[in-house]
């Protein structure tokens, strides 16, 4: 039997490039073995929001590490049942610096597009600043088109731009900004801050985002049963998109999560949630904000900034500009004789069945040795001919000595209307001012005044409703004893102007 033949040298190698390219076949089938196993471990733990959030986080932010807080679990719990179909209006009222806008205008609609199979979703994302629509719809689309995304979930976009892209499912992603909500409808229509902190304070700005909100927003749905919208968003004003939200009672689940715990105001949602906090003044988020950060933050925010924006209550507790415990209650006045002055603020509105409109206000004040006091306040919803009625037996009551101020509102008919009004109090003692700056400004001497002890009340009736209603300024619902207020000050110390360095 002849022997094996020894293999030659070039045998010998061809028989290494062999075992070697086998070892890599088997090396690379592992590793594929191992990348779907892993893949199907990363879907497995993308099936609910929270968990997609967790793993996509290092995708939009590779350097900065992924916080959790127990509120982020809630927030996409509410999101989610959206998706599935149980509440389809949804107002979600949460601090600054909470991930709001990631979660809802960013994880969630590439969530609902991936994980949960629905790339044909329409959404149209809106914020009260173009730069942060365009911010959020870069967000999306750069978590879309990673390598992360697409070997896990493939969606290829077949048009893509800064303010909108879409996919190849027909699904799309629209920015704009809140101001423009027109043209175009989605499935999900999300409004991530329709108002910026400085507009909110402008009876303006704020009445048009509001008109924005009722007369656009419900026509930007595809499907008018089922289409969704979300409005997220810290409370700025009484009368914010929120407060006409919850004051017109428009069916929106409110999920409310203050910086603070207030046991008074614990929310409980229809799907089941309840603020597991335990204790007034447990934080939200002490991973990211925690006491002593919270506390820091405080100081410059001031007080009727932190009641809105970290608590979600626009009025403050303690006032925000005026504080109740500036304002002594007294039983008499000084004896003496005094100046008197009252000073009106008129509704421009006629009252109607099942609206609040604006007050009329007339408020009465003197001053002895420096010290203002505000002896009686008459209020009301009247018509025009009730106001005019009110005023003249008004100064019929405070008599001759009692000087009659009124505020000339900009224009012909604001003029006209004084001119009318003084006719009316013929005989007495009437001086008439326009107003100048915004209502702020102007209430700034009376706040210094009151803060440094020298608004006293004269006790009566009136107290709760005035002291409720400046305690809230600038962020009530009305603010008409506070116009009164500040101009019967001004009167009766500057003769109208508005110097606060003249009072202090």
């Amino acid at each position: 039997m002849a022997s094996a033949q020894p293999l030659t040298d070039r045998e010998y190698l061809a028989l290494l490039d062999e075992e070697a390219r086998r070892r890599e076949i088997r090396e690379l089938e592992a590793e594929r073995r191992r990348r779907a196993d892993n893949a199907e471990s990363i879907r497995q733990r993308c099936r609910t929001l929270s968990g997609f959030v967790r793993e996509a986080w290092s995708v939009l932010e590779p350097v900065n590490p992924y916080v959790h807080g127990w509120h982020i679990d809630v927030i996409c719990e509410h999101l989610e049942a959206i998706t599935r179909g149980q509440i389809n209006r949804l107002l979600i009222n949460v601090p600054p610096g909470t991930m709001k806008s990631l979660l809802a205008g960013v994880f969630w609609p590439a969530w609902e597009w991936g994980p949960c199979g629905r790339p044909a979703t329409r959404i149209i994302g809106s914020s009260y600043s173009e730069d942060y629509a365009k911010r959020d719809n870069g967000r999306m689309r750069d978590l879309i088109t990673s390598e992360w995304f697409q070997s896990l979930w493939p969606t290829p976009l077949v048009r893509s731009g800064e303010m909108a892209f879409t996919n190849a499912a027909t699904g799309f992603r629209q920015g704009k900004p809140f101001s423009r909500l027109t043209g175009g409808r989605g499935d999900r229509v999300i409004i991530d801050d329709p108002h910026s902190v400085d507009g909110a304070d402008s009876d303006a700005e704020r009445n048009a985002t509001i008109k924005t909100f009722r007369e656009s927003v419900p026509t930007r749905l595809n499907d008018p049963i089922r289409s969704a919208i979300v409005v997220i968003m810290q409370r700025l004003h009484e009368r914010d998109v929120s407060g006409v939200i919850l004051a017109l009672k428009l069916g929106y689940e409110h999920l409310m999560l203050p910086m603070e715990f207030e046991p008074e105001r614990k929310c409980i949602t229809s799907i089941g949630f309840e603020d597991p906090r335990t204790y007034a003044g447990e934080l939200l988020f002490p991973e990211r904000f925690p006491r002593e950060v919270v506390e820091r933050d405080k100081i410059p925010m001031g007080s009727y900034a932190v009641a809105g924006q970290f608590q979600q209550r626009p009025t403050p507790r303690s006032g925000g500009m005026f504080q109740r415990e500036d304002f002594e209650i007294v039983d008499a006045l000084p004896a003496g004789k005094h100046r008197l002055v009252r000073a009106w603020d008129f509704a421009a509105s006629i009252p109607k069945p099942g609206t609040s409109p604006d007050w009329t206000v007339g408020l009465r004040m003197c001053r002895i040795d420096g010290v203002f006091y505000i002896d009686h306040v008459v209020r009301g919803q009247w018509t025009p001919a009730g106001v005019e009625r009110v005023l003249k037996n008004t100064a019929t009551q405070d008599g001759g000595r009692c000087t009659v101020r009124l505020t000339q509102d900009p224009g012909a008919a604001g003029k006209a209307d004084v001119q009318t009004k003084t006719r009316l109090l013929a005989g007495f003692s009437v001086v008439s001012k326009p107003a100048t700056g915004d209502k702020a400004t102007r209430a700034k001497p009376a706040s210094a005044q009151a803060e440094a002890g020298n608004v006293k009340l004269l006790r009566g009736d009136w107290n709760e409703a005035f002291l409720d209603e400046v305690c809230a300024f600038p962020n009530a619902a009305h603010d008409d004893q506070v116009d009164a207020f500040a101009d019967a000050l001004n009167e009766l110390a500057l003769g109208g102007s508005y110097n606060i360095d003249a009072l202090i």
